[in-house]
């Protein structure tokens, strides 16, 4: 079992990195951030789409399956980009950040909407999506679309408040 004193010193031993100490001590910090948001509000925004029209809300003329094929790539390329960016925000501060309840809450709830897009996924294959109509699509992928719209509001929310719980 790994001791508590080695863990934290592991994450700090990220904090005094050269690439954490150039980041957090000039402007890369603010622009790092500002890519970081960006990046979320782009992910966010095509997952809007896709979760309002899995879960019946939203787009309901609009097969799932081409919903997929256009937003998907936009989802992962934002999804990338926030990962690498909220990597580079978060080894500033590393030792702070993994005793923050609003950041572990946030790394649990991206670790629930992982395992909802992996379950939607698998779903996905099971039914013939391009010949379901709106009114007969399955209710365990309605229920995913609003759990994933539920679990990323929290990740944004539980973010929001990483920088205000010290």
């Amino acid at each position: 079992m790994i001791n508590a004193v080695l863990t934290h010193e592991f994450w700090l031993s990220l904090e005094y990195l050269p690439l954490a100490e150039q980041i957090g001590a000039t402007w890369w910090f603010p622009l790092i951030n500002s890519l970081h948001v960006l990046a979320i509000s782009f992910m966010l925004g095509a997952l809007l789409m896709l979760d309002l029209r899995a879960a019946g809300l939203a787009a309901n003329r609009y097969s799932i399956k081409d919903l997929c094929k256009d937003f998907l790539p936009w989802i992962w390329a934002s999804f990338v980009v926030a990962c690498i960016t909220g990597t580079a925000l978060f080894i500033t501060r590393a030792s702070a950040h993994m005793l923050n309840p609003a950041f572990q809450w946030k790394m649990l709830l991206m670790v629930l909407a992982a395992l909802n897009m992996v379950m939607f996924h698998r779903q996905t294959t099971k039914y013939r999506l391009a010949d379901i109509h709106p009114e007969n699509f399955p209710v365990i992928l309605k229920l995913s679309g609003i759990v994933s719209l539920l679990l990323w509001a929290g990740v944004t929310l539980a973010g929001r408040w990483v920088g205000h719980i010290v």
